[in-house]
């Protein structure tokens, strides 16, 4: 048996804060106890290995739960590998991903979902799940929905974005719902009016208007909070739960508020670069702000305040990436002569549990609340919690200590993702992770990469654990 402490630290959970030694035995936590008792002194003598986590934190290992590695779109493919998009979760303090598997046109879920396993086997440094994008609702997949569900796929990603890619209609939609609804399966919406999208690009390009602003300009917030409203009531109807994912106008936000404050199963997401960036970044000149182009957009800065309230009073609950990079040079300039070209997304998935902490030390949000929403939150609506997202007696060792003291400045000269731009590129920080254990084993030892390509684990999933 295998026995590492972490001593002299302060434990943060979700739904507590203490002083205390934590003992990790065969890669999960053994006991936690105080500073300084005969207890933890007895660990100590006893230990294989003892990190010292004085003046440190010592938090659960985040869960990023919307990732998108090796994604193809828009005629190229995201830049991260599942090795190193997951090496660059781990040097952010991110422990367990859950990627998006996509069903195209004309596939089944199953040979969509056995793509995915095959990017993923063997190359991932922390542990990860797959949630399935349905691109082609009919008979035979919605009945492949059940068979997900019961082998630990419990999540389902349809789009009211993208027509001719993604795009699923309100009949598809209401009828993945009603499957959803009766296998215990959570739905999961891009919530923008795609349809009324294209119009309004189609006529921006007919004016000149190419640059990467008007991606902003176009994807208009009404539209975002209209998708956000129709999908809420087809839930309604099927008597499914509904979590919007990537969430950035507040009138957006105003819709998920009116259905929680009605008692619905209806959950939010948020993603850092709505909590610190805006469209004064899309319109950066000289083709820049194609480096800030994703969907849903940035949006003006005005509704940052009420991204920050929703996570106060958990109208929102979560926040991840939606880490989906595309270089600077060869792939965001595809659209430098079309904003629509511009392939959508941006890189995150090292920058989250720092960009949050740092939310507490400007007041937004509690010490306590950043785990919450960066660990135990994501892990209870995905059937992780008692494994991920908690320092507890019988969850997996996945434990950062963290410095919250150090500065750093964020660059693409210093990140670990693999993609040649920072979205965050000079921002100052206060906190820092230090050393990243995944089920007990050094993934980042004292500011080195330890891990390997393989260690992490596949995750079967229980059903959201808010409905249970």
């Amino acid at each position: 048996m295998s026995r590492t402490v972490v001593r002299g630290g302060l434990v943060i959970t979700a739904a507590e804060e203490m002083h205390a030694d934590v003992l990790i035995e065969d890669g999960r936590i053994a006991a936690l106890a105080a500073h300084d008792s005969a207890t933890a002194e007895g660990w100590t003598a006893g230990a294989d290995r003892v990190l010292d986590a004085t003046g440190r934190y010592v938090v659960p290992g985040g869960v990023d739960a919307h990732t998108h590695l090796e994604m193809p779109f828009g005629g190229t493919t995201s830049s991260d590998t599942f090795a190193s998009g997951t090496r660059a979760a781990a040097w952010g303090g991110t422990t367990t991903i859950i990627d998006f598997a996509i069903q195209s046109v004309g596939q089944s879920l199953r040979q969509g979902l056995d793509v995915w396993h095959a990017k993923a086997d063997a190359q991932c440094a922390i542990d990860y799940g797959f949630h399935m994008i349905l691109s082609d609702v009919n008979d035979a997949t919605l009945r492949e929905m059940d068979g997900l569900v019961g082998e630990g796929v419990t999540s389902f990603k349809l789009f009211t974005a993208y027509p001719g890619v993604f795009y699923s209609d309100d009949g598809q939609i209401l009828r993945a719902m009603q499957q959803a609804a009766g296998n215990g399966g959570l739905i999961m919406m891009h919530a923008e009016n795609g349809i009324a999208i294209d119009v309004l690009v189609r006529q921006a390009l007919e004016r000149g208007e190419t640059d990467p602003r008007y991606h902003g300009e176009v994807r208009r917030a009404l539209l975002e909070a209209e998708a956000t409203h129709r999908t809420i009531q087809l839930a309604r109807v099927a008597g499914s739960p509904l979590y919007v994912v990537h969430v950035a106008a507040q009138e957006a936000v105003a819709e998920l508020t009116a259905a929680r404050d009605l008692g619905l199963p209806v959950f939010g997401e948020t993603c850092p670069q709505y909590l610190y960036l805006s469209t004064d970044n899309l319109a950066e000149p000289d083709f820049e702000g194609a480096k800030y182009v994703c969907s849903t957009p940035l949006r003006p800065r005005e509704h940052q305040a009420a991204l920050w309230r929703a996570l106060r009073t958990d109208d929102l609950q979560v926040v991840s990436t939606d880490h989906c990079p595309f270089c600077f040079v060869g792939q965001k300039e595809l659209g430098r002569d079309d904003f629509s070209k511009i392939p959508n997304g941006l890189p995150g998935v090292e920058n989250r549990m720092d960009l949050l902490h740092q939310a507490v030390v400007d007041g937004r949000i509690s010490r306590r609340r950043w785990i919450e929403i960066a660990c135990a939150a994501p892990a209870r609506m995905f059937g992780l919690y008692g494994k991920k997202g908690t320092i507890a007696p019988g969850a997996d060792a996945d434990v950062v200590v963290y410095d919250p003291a150090v500065e750093q400045v964020m660059s693409a000269a210093t990140h670990h993702m693999n993609v040649d731009y920072s979205a965050y590129e000079g921002r100052r920080v206060t906190g820092r992770v230090e050393t990243v254990l995944s089920r007990g084993e050094l993934v980042i030892d004292q500011r080195k990469f330890t891990g390997r390509a393989g260690h992490g684990q596949y995750m079967p999933r229980a059903t959201c654990q808010y409905l249970n």
